[in-house]
């Protein structure tokens, strides 16, 4: 295929369901009104509750879901052949993807901004909600873990990035400080920052700052911390705004040398059923992650994006907007994994050396058509690749605090205090990653995040079910991701507990630093986690289906429909 035809399809998918698809759940469905007072405008607090822009919202959406998921997993999903990858981004993003996104936002904002440990509390059981926050804090910390440790290795790899991250952190704090306590004009604000951190990655391929891995690890942490504790305002929506900004610059450079270049995909388009990584049912699904669904979008929509939202009528075009948008990205990743390389056997040779190897080099050839220089495409895309990874690890690490809280405040009163849980959560994070436990963490990851994705899902079809709507929409999805993310979760388990006696044999090796004994007790340890996980979601979907089943539309409810449908 070429890869302009593959890009032109992407696009007009996305268009059809934003202006269709969309539209329709946003106004028939779930009737979002601008005159309704939004939890922003209620509770306005300075520190999560703050009214928005739906353009400044728009932008910290899409950098707050957008991490390494829209690049890694269709770059690593190649391996099953360009066509299923790409047939999976576009159809799971316009049935299921911008269907979470935007009911997740909307649940928080029909509910005074609860979080999902509140909202399972209210809307399933008292032990649906300990289930839920324990699963959240776990799936968080993992999240942490791994990018961290990505970061670390990216930034001390490719020694041009550190300056473009240092200064982000710079224009970040400057354009919060300008746009709410100034009161600039955003745009010239925007321009300005934008034009300051294009800059600093000019710079940092002159001034390269050499450190190790750990080094940039504690450091991304500690950007993190910052995230989690910071006002909203000032740290976490300014620097994921201007992040996305970056972001999207890339995505148009190489949108516009795909159509310039226009080069012809040189994998197959289907290899097959079974690879190394497991059949095609149920791990494509949840290799490819936030490209098509991601639970952790649900965690930002309702626990972020709901508390920020100035109107009702803005949730579509942040929620689902941004989700769309990300499709877009997902769809250049497989581009760049597809059109790069000679051949099939080129891309297994690079795929070697990592998915941000591949990112790097076909970014900067897609850039090249532009003339862009390669040593600067290559600088861009690295300082890209770390940006993905570490606005969201801020947000992460903010949103498992506010977990962390509901999960234990309640019992140690001190993690009440958030400069205590956000502390907690880094150094579990660091230790994760010093030991080298991650690793074998790691490959839960998808499992678990798509599977926050189901719950997520299950959350909405009850509360639409309770308010008398449409909840099929919500419903069917649901049961398709949890189907598929518990049994992805039960192979990855058996293959874990099977890793020992391979290890013994001598049929495998253990990780780069790792013994043999090591290797065997993260195996173990992983493995028992995989289960309990599952076992956590059955418990949950068993009561949140029961409560389903039972529901009834209360009578407010039918009072606010009728309502709404006489105005």
């Amino acid at each position: 295929m070429n890869s302009a035809l593959a890009l032109v399809l992407s696009l007009a998918a996305g268009l059809f369901t934003y202006h269709v698809y969309a539209r329709y759940v946003d106004q028939r469905i779930i009737q979002a009104d601008a005159r309704r007072a939004t939890p922003a405008r209620l509770y306005m607090d300075g520190v999560d509750f703050m009214p928005t822009s739906k353009h400044v919202l728009f932008g910290y959406q899409f950098k707050s879901i957008a991490a390494l998921g829209p690049v890694t997993g269709p770059i690593i999903a190649m391996q099953w052949g360009w066509l299923p990858a790409f047939l999976w981004v576009i159809l799971g993003t316009m049935f299921i993807g911008w269907v979470q996104d935007y009911t997740s936002c909307m649940i928080g904002v029909r509910n005074e901004g609860q979080t999902f440990g509140a909202l399972s509390y209210r809307l399933i059981s008292p032990r649906g909600r300990i289930t839920l926050l324990a699963f959240i804090f776990f799936y968080l910390i993992l999240i942490v873990a791994a990018f961290g440790k990505i970061v670390g290795d990216m930034m001390a790899a490719v020694p041009s990035v550190p300056v473009a991250i240092v200064a982000l952190v710079v224009v970040g704090l400057g354009a919060g400080y300008l746009i709410y306590r100034k009161h600039a004009d955003i745009v010239y604000t925007t321009l300005g920052m934008v034009v300051l951190a294009l800059l600093a990655i000019w710079l940092g391929t002159g001034v390269p700052i050499k450190a190790s891995p750990m080094t940039w690890v504690i450091f991304a942490l500690a950007f993190s911390y910052a995230g989690a504790v910071l006002p909203i305002w000032l740290y976490g929506q300014p620097i994921n705004y201007i992040s996305f900004y970056l972001v999207f610059l890339g995505m148009i450079g190489a949108g516009i040398g795909v159509f310039v270049g226009h080069p012809t995909f040189t994998i197959p388009a289907f290899t097959k059923w079974t690879i190394p990584l497991g059949p095609i049912w149920p791990l494509l699904f949840v290799t490819v992650a936030c490209g098509a669904i991601s639970g952790w979008h649900s965690l930002v929509s309702s626990s972020g994006s709901a508390r920020q939202l100035e109107k009702e009528t803005d949730a579509r075009y942040v929620g689902a907007g941004a989700m769309i948008s990300e499709m877009v990205l997902a769809t250049l990743s497989i581009i760049i994994a597809a059109a790069t390389f000679a051949s099939f056997k080129d891309y297994g040779a690079a795929l070697a050396k990592g998915p941000a190897y591949i990112f790097a080099t076909g970014m900067s050839g897609l850039l090249n058509f532009l003339g862009i220089s390669q040593e600067f495409g290559k600088a861009f895309a690295g300082a890209m690749y770390v940006i993905l990874a570490i606005t969201v690890m801020q947000l992460v690490l903010r949103v498992a605090r506010l977990s962390t809280t509901e999960l234990l405040g309640d019992y140690i009163p001190i993690m009440r205090n958030m400069y205590v849980t956000a502390a907690l959560v880094a150094i579990i994070c660091w230790a994760l990653i010093a030991t080298g436990t991650w690793q074998y963490i790691w490959t839960l990851f998808g499992g678990s995040n798509q599977l926050m994705a189901a719950l997520a899902l299950m959350l909405v079809s009850i509360w639409l079910k309770q308010t008398g709507r449409n909840w099929h929409f919500t419903f069917w999805p649901m049961l398709f991701m949890f189907a598929t993310t518990v049994c992805a979760l039960v192979l990855t388990g058996i293959k874990l507990f099977r890793a020992p006696a391979l290890l013994l044999a001598g049929k495998i090796k253990p990780p780069a630093g790792q013994t043999v004994a090591m290797a065997i007790g993260g195996n173990y340890v992983s493995g028992v986690i995989a289960f309990l996980l599952v076992l956590a979601a059955l418990v949950l979907v068993v009561d949140g289906l029961r409560v389903f089943f039972a529901a009834r539309p209360s009578a407010e409810a039918g009072a606010t429909q009728a309502s709404s449908t006489a105005d």
